[in-house]
Parts: C-alpha cells; structure tokens; sequence
C-alpha cells in the first residue's frame, strides 16, 4: 500500500463521511491468497464513526479465482451474517470505485488476535474455541434462503453435490497436465453420491486459518467469498478434514479439538443432527477440491504469467493431497 492509494482513500472517505480523516500504519495481514487484506488506522474526526478506528481495507489480490465472489457480493453475505448474529467483523463501507485501486473494496472493523493456522494448532486444546465454532457454522446455516440481500447468489441446485462434481471435472480437464489421483477421486464421489436432504446457506470455505481467536474464544470468520447454497454436512466436514487440521491430525476438529465438541454445539444450536453416514463424502470431496484450486493456483504460476509467492507456494500441497485422496477412497 503506497501514499498515493493512502491519500485517494483519505480523500474518498471524506468525501463519504463529510469530515477529515487521517489514515496511518498500514499493515499487509496475513493470509490474502484470494483476497488482499490492510490494516489500518483511521482517524475521524467527527460523525458517527468519530475517534480512532481500526480497520481492514479487502480488495483483490492478484490470484484471486474465477469462483469467488466479488467484493460487492462478499460485503452483502459479511453484511447479512453479521446481522444474523454470526461472529464476523461489522462491515462499515463498500464501493465499486476502481480508480482508488483498480478493483472494487470493501472497509470492515479489525479485530485484534490470531488468525494464522499454524499459530493456532500449536496452542493447547480449544474446548469452548471448537464449541463457539459449531455454534457459529449452526448460525450461518439458519440464515433465511429468501432474503432478498442474497438473491444475486444462483438458485439453490437440485444437487449440489452433482454440480461441484461437474465444476471441478471441468477446472481438472482445462489443465495442462493429468493428475489421476484426482481424476480418481471425483470418480469415487460420482459412484459415492449422497442423497440431498437439505440446503443452507454455507460458508464453504470453514475452517482454521480463515478465523480470529483471541484468549482462546473466537473473535470473527472470515473469507466469505466462497459462500453459497449446499447441504450443511459440507461446512462440517470440510472444517474436519484432514487436510485442514495444519499437522494436528489427531485433532480431528480443524486441528483445534474433537470433532464430538464441534458436533454437540451445532446440533444443540441448530437443532440438525450431524449424519456420520455423510462424512466419508464430504471429506473426500474437501480433499479433491483443494487440490484441483492447488493445482489450478500452481499452474498459473508455472506456465502463467502471475508470479506470486503464494501461488509457487502451493503446489507443494498437491502431492499430500492425492496421497489423501487414494487414502480415502482405497476401499471404495
């Protein structure tokens, strides 16, 4: 973040809060594969908002995907959680003006602690963490299908199992070289195909890494840009699954705690019984999608043009999974 996107955002902010505001230590936060994510400090000087604020300017990064979310449409899911009770920071200001930094942005409050994974999993088990989470994912779920603020996401799909199948088929066979675990893989979950019986609001993409903790509570979930309509089982075995545990395998929920915690608190929230019957699917199925967007973000590295350090960085990921997929699926 240079001075000049600095002063344009100052001068954007007046304009839209009709006062003076001084802007100072931006901070690059962690995590921002997808998405670009800034701290800072924002001095009001009057209004509502007056005083000092901390806050996170969200924009694109350069490897975001095709699959995500835009700014717009990610501000209006923060916006729609946050009211429905679920633990996010509160989103203050979006805007389409590009000429500040090329893409559309968004402004929500920081939170203060840790969000990176590897940080978190090293700390002691987090009981009451793993129940606030469950506690959380039942929240989202509870969201209303209807709410107008979300009628830009597509129709619920009859299956949406079957349709993730379809996606990623298509995102494997547009790469350049083969990957037969993974092809494997999608084929044992078409053969494997659970019958729907319900569809929520999901997160998509819930899971350590993507959540603020401090003092051992959960302070905010983040990274909404994946959200979208599907069976509620996906959110809770995607947060269990192996991949996402960041070395703690024997902590089975996200590397924190057990997943019998996690369970307990969302059925007793959400009043749904987590089906076990599901989970075998839904872990291969988090397995095989990370690695076909590990795959697609190490390719546009390597025979792209994008030459980021977070893209190089996660090809080394696709082996460990392929190796989980063939794992996973060996007696199916």
């Amino acid at each position: 973040m240079n001075q000049n996107g600095l002063d344009k955002l100052g001068e954007f902010l007046e304009n839209y809060l009709d006062c003076e505001i001084q802007i100072s230590n931006p901070i690059k936060l962690s995590g921002g594969a997808i998405q670009q994510n800034w701290g800072l400090d924002v001095f009001v000087s009057s209004g509502e908002w007056a005083g000092n604020q901390k806050m996170v300017l969200r924009l694109d990064a350069d490897t975001s995907v095709s699959a995500s979310h835009s700014r717009s449409e990610e501000f209006a899911i923060l916006k729609v959680a946050y009211e429905n009770g679920v633990s996010v920071p509160k989103p203050l200001i979006f805007s389409e003006d590009k000429s500040l930094f090329g893409s559309a942005f968004f402004l929500m409050s920081r939170v203060s602690g840790v969000s990176e994974a590897h940080r978190l999993v090293k700390q002691t088990e987090h009981t009451k963490l793993v129940e606030e989470l469950g506690q959380n994912l039942a929240r989202i779920h509870a969201i209303p299908l209807t709410l107008p603020e979300l009628s830009f996401l597509p129709s619920p799909p009859e299956n949406p199992a079957r349709e993730s199948i379809k996606l990623y088929r298509s995102f494997l066979d547009n790469l350049s070289q083969p990957h037969p675990a993974i092809e494997w893989g999608l084929s044992w979950l078409e053969r494997n195909l659970p019958p729907v019986k319900e569809i929520v609001l999901c997160h998509r993409d819930y899971r350590t890494g993507n959540i603020i903790v401090e003092e051992g509570k959960l302070k905010a979930i983040l990274d909404w840009e994946f959200a979208g309509w599907s069976d509620p089982m996906e959110d809770i075995f995607w947060f269990t699954a192996k991949c996402w545990r960041f070395g703690k395998y024997d902590r089975s929920a996200g590397g924190l705690g057990k997943r019998e915690d996690f369970y307990h608190a969302y059925e007793t929230t959400s009043g749904r019984q987590v089906d076990l019957s599901f989970q075998s699917f839904w872990e291969v199925m988090a397995h095989v999608r990370w690695a076909v967007i590990a795959c697609q973000q190490a390719e546009r590295y390597t025979i792209g043009n994008e030459k980021s350090i977070e893209l190089a960085l996660t090809a080394h990921v696709v082996p460990e999974l392929e190796l989980e997929i063939l794992s996973l699926t060996m007696e199916g």
